[in-house]
């Protein structure tokens, strides 16, 4: 079993964790917020913040992934990815 360390971690792979970082402390945040506030109104607005938040951290951090890879990646196989992620978006919203 190969071990990681930091410094051999994918770029890549490095950014999109600390992406995923970065969401996750935001969404704790937010949960203490609810908290402090105490309020069914103010937390929903706290909620409909992260609905704006989570999708573009998902957003960005597929297309960080997916530029890595397509120069792997037929043209075929680059359009069903962008599909799946807009099936995704759409179930998100709608």
């Amino acid at each position: 079993m190969k071990k990681l360390f930091l410094g051999q971690v994918d770029q890549t792979v490095l950014s999109m964790a600390v992406l995923r970082v970065i969401s996750s402390v935001i969404e704790l945040t937010a949960a203490l917020c609810m908290l402090v506030v105490n309020d069914v109104r103010k937390a929903v607005v706290i909620n409909s913040m992260l609905a704006i938040i989570g999708p573009l951290i998902f957003i960005v951090t597929m297309s960080i992934g997916i530029y890595q890879l397509s120069e792997q990646l037929s043209y075929a196989k680059l359009i069903l990815i962008g599909i799946g992620v807009l099936f995704i978006l759409a179930g998100i919203y709608k």
